[in-house]
């Protein structure tokens, strides 16, 4: 299932977003992200970064096998490549390998970590087969580490907003916090909680339930709002 999110900053499109689920399988998944700034916020701040999980289904919980991530960011290269041999994460490749404005996240802060694609992989299915949101992750992107909370806070119905998705959704809170991994020029406020709140819904019959509409705070361009715009074949 291909859809695609228009990222707003104060109603203005900053990011367009075109992701790939494959969720469809028992015993398997994929997720793939395409990210771009569009419109004026190009003009300020390049990158176009392309991220894919692919994973297993243990149980109930999704276990990734391989993550890459790959792009440029302000003109500069950047890659991430993790294995996660008998469910353990293991960094393959790093660009850049050392960079001396970041703290390195501790190996024992790494161990029983997911990637941020599999914690949506995951709250896909939770709200699939439980109408909730309930769910917890540790996660490590290769750069840093972080725990991200989910609960339930309801159903709404979202209006409709341009070409936007508009029907009822589940309301999803979550407040994730970076615990590792912090730019040595980062804040204190790099170190709060990050509270927003994401809407999950099956768009049309046949469709995995995905995130319709996400409000999230925004480190760069400050609070931002994804729409899901498009839906439909890879």
């Amino acid at each position: 299932m291909r859809a695609v999110y228009a990222v707003e900053a104060a109603g203005i499109q900053v990011v367009r977003a075109e992701v790939l689920f494959d969720l469809a399988a028992s015993s398997r998944y994929s997720i793939e992200s395409r990210v771009a700034f569009t419109g004026m916020a190009s003009w300020f701040s390049s990158g176009r970064m392309v991220t894919r999980v692919e994973g297993v289904w243990a149980g109930d919980a999704a276990q990734p096998s391989r993550y890459r991530s790959e792009g440029t960011w302000r003109g500069e290269p950047r890659q991430v490549t993790l294995d996660y041999p008998a469910g353990q994460p293991v960094l393959r490749r790093l660009v850049p390998a050392h960079d001396p404005n970041r703290e390195p996240v501790p190996p024992p802060l790494q161990s029983h970590t997911i990637d941020s694609l599999s914690a949506l992989a995951q709250l896909s299915r939770t709200v699939e087969e439980t109408g909730r949101c309930e769910e917890r992750a540790a996660i490590f992107d290769g750069h840093r580490r972080g725990n991200v909370v989910i609960r339930t806070l309801g159903r709404d119905y979202l209006p409709p907003h341009g070409p936007a998705w508009s029907g009822e959704a589940v309301r999803c809170g979550f407040v994730a916090r970076q615990i590792a991994g912090f730019r040595r020029d980062d804040g204190e406020d790099a170190r709060e909680p990050q509270e927003g709140t994401a809407w999950m819904a099956r768009p049309r019959p046949g469709a995995p339930v995905l995130p319709v509409r996400v409000e999230m705070p925004g480190r760069w361009l400050g609070r931002l709002t994804a729409y899901l715009v498009e839906l439909g074949r890879p």
